[in-house]
């Protein structure tokens, strides 16, 4: 067993949580305007992105362009790691490899702790995907308990490139924000990732 197998029904039953998916958790956050590099590329690049059907494409078209610009914008503080494999307890299945992990370390070449937030991407379903970030969070909670950097609370979120959706746990309370954003608000996207991280702009 691992990340993926979880769905949010067995990751709340196997990992203890309380789930409230009532509230809006960034409302009141400040949009951050995006670079204007990012927008340009976006402005020449976003169709495609839009037009592609797989995870893959869709991560590394519309993903990992504003998770970049999270990078940038922290004076690369903030550590943006794709794909990296993350084992903390394969027992019971907090194992496998994530889409994206942001890290607060210039560390490039593997997992730092502490680990600020999970970025899975979904190919066209949200839901889908809920269950899998939040096996990711818990994983990510006991990693940086047990490298004596414990954050709480952390952040996750489940993209389709088009539309995200953010997590929050603290403790065993997990907290699915109410409101999705759309590509098409990505200043809103960038101010809730460098809150996430603990950045301002």
């Amino acid at each position: 067993m691992s990340f993926q197998d979880f769905d949010l029904p067995s990751a709340q039953r196997d990992f203890g949580l309380s789930i409230d998916a009532m509230q809006s958790l960034f409302r009141q956050i400040p949009p951050l305007t995006i670079s204007e590099g990012l927008r340009q590329f976006w402005l020449n690049i976003q169709p495609l992105g839009l037009s592609l059907i797989t995870e893959k494409a869709r991560s590394e078209f519309l993903v990992a362009p504003l998770l970049g610009e999270v990078w940038h914008r922290s004076q690369r503080q903030i550590a943006v790691l794709s794909g990296v494999p993350l084992s903390v307890d394969e027992a019971a299945g907090l194992n496998g490899t994530c889409d994206f992990l942001l890290c607060r370390s210039s560390m490039l070449y593997y997992v730092a702790a502490p680990v600020l937030v999970a970025v899975e991407a979904k190919r066209d379903s949200i839901p889908d995907g809920l269950g899998q970030c939040a096996a990711e969070m818990v994983a990510i909670q006991r990693f940086n308990h047990k490298a004596g950097t414990p954050i709480d609370p952390l952040y996750g979120c489940v993209t389709t490139g088009a539309n995200w959706k953010f997590l929050r746990l603290s403790g065993q309370q997990l907290n699915i924000d109410v409101d999705e954003y759309s590509i098409a608000q990505p200043d809103h996207i960038l101010g809730i990732l460098m809150h996430c991280c603990g950045l301002t702009g």
